[in-house]
């Protein structure tokens, strides 16, 4: 099978250098207006993967359905992202970054209709599917594309804005999500309709955005054979993907458990049935990860690294014990450390993919890296499901927090040498 387009690659910026802009105050100013406009998209896309997460127990309450049936709903969200980054989160670097959101988000528009038009519990697996396979097409591509707007309006700057940027549309993009949806869901009437309609227009600017932002990617005449996502080390060093891939996974396993079972958690064992505020925790934690990742933007990788596994850590102990102790306070500041912990280090995975990708294989390496960061959605959210349904919540936290941190220390044990050996 291959595909209908040419292989292309990131446009010339002048000689010799690609993903750059052709010299000219235009075409930098163009470009720039480029990136921000790609940003909001890029935010508001990943902000409706989260609309459903404060509605859970609405939809738990109207269908009596379990907190194992959430875990499946989510799940299969995430094996939609996955399927797509297999299939098609590379694709960009052939056919251009426009050709890959513009449809991406086209998807997004038909799960928010899905969602009104069909609230069964049926409609919802499928609508989240499919949110699944916009999100995968959407953010290695979204990436890749706002990488090449900041090299082209900025050459010579260093990569602080795009990274700072960039995991902020995704990860900030995921609270605000949760934010809005709780909020309307709390304040207004339909509470299971009203959000998805305001997403609906959000989403429709969106593809205008889009549609208006410069291409990043030009054709080339080869045509290339089309083959799924591989998963490798090609790119670069390989301890230091290992590192990067590691972390991105346990970072959103914190950020599958705040999408999926928190919520429920909040509104049964802790007694606290708000929408607003199911929806203002779940903000909590990924605007913790996206001011640590500003924060720790002037760090070093290695800084960044030790800082984010320690919050992380600590984090999860504390949410271990807010939940065995029914204790709010613990649980919020430990949802927050983890939040925090988990947005360094994947800020540090993407900043070391980025660094080690050539320019034409970035979408294909960003692709790698959130694929296995999104199986960190996947397999510990859905262990911690099925864990639920043979013992008590906390006996199963406390293994989920167990193997994470199992997960978090080998990884600092495989960074450590590697990056004693690039210091060296």
């Amino acid at each position: 099978m291959t595909v209908s387009t040419s292989r292309a690659r990131p446009v010339a910026d002048g000689p010799g250098e690609p993903g750059t802009a052709q010299p000219g105050v235009g075409r930098s100013r163009r470009h720039d207006a480029g990136f921000w406009l790609i940003a909001i998209a890029f935010l508001i896309a990943m902000a409706f993967s989260t609309v459903p997460a404060p509605l859970y127990p609405l939809y738990q309450q109207r269908d009596h359905f379990s907190a194992f049936t959430v875990t499946i709903v989510f799940a299969v969200y995430a094996v939609g992202v996955v399927a797509s980054l297999l299939l098609v989160g590379h694709v960009s670097d052939w056919v251009g970054r426009k050709h890959i959101l513009i449809p991406a988000l086209g998807l997004e528009v038909l799960a928010a209709v899905l969602f009104l038009v069909w609230p069964a519990l049926p409609g919802l697996i499928v609508a989240r599917l499919i949110n699944g396979l916009a999100i995968g097409m959407i953010t290695a591509t979204a990436t890749a594309h706002l990488h090449e707007l900041h090299t082209a309006s900025r050459p010579g700057t260093g990569h602080g804005r795009f990274e700072v940027v960039s995991t902020a549309a995704n990860i900030g993009g995921l609270g605000v999500g949760t934010l809005i949806a709780g909020f309307l869901a709390q304040f207004v009437t339909s509470p299971l309709r009203t959000p998805y309609v305001v997403f609906i227009v959000l989403l429709l600017l969106s593809i205008i955005a889009v549609a208006l932002a410069p291409e990043t990617v030009e054709q080339l005449p080869n045509r290339p054979r089309y083959r799924p996502q591989r998963i490798s080390a090609v790119h670069g060093d390989r301890a230091s993907f290992l590192v990067a891939a590691a972390t991105a996974f346990t970072a959103f396993a914190i950020f599958g458990l705040f999408t999926s079972l928190a919520p429920g958690f909040v509104a049964g064992t802790l007694h606290h049935p708000s929408r607003l505020l199911a929806g203002i925790i779940v903000f909590l934690v990924f605007g913790a990860a996206a001011l640590a990742q500003t924060a720790a933007n002037r760090m070093s990788l290695t800084v960044r690294l030790g800082l984010g596994l320690l919050g992380e850590a600590a984090g999860l102990v504390l949410l271990a014990i807010g939940m065995r102790d029914a204790s709010f306070a613990a649980f919020l500041i430990g949802g927050a450390l983890a939040g925090a912990g988990a947005g360094v280090l994947f800020k540090s995975a993407v900043g070391t993919i980025v660094a080690m990708a050539a320019a034409e294989a970035r979408g294909e390496a960003l692709a790698g890296l959130f694929l296995i960061a999104y199986l960190g959605l996947i397999v510990p959210t859905l262990g911690l499901g099925i864990a639920t349904r043979y013992t008590g919540v906390t006996t199963a936290m406390g293994w989920f927090t167990g193997v994470l941190l199992v997960i978090l220390a080998a990884t600092a044990a495989l960074a450590w040498p590697a990056r004693r050996e690039s210091r060296s």
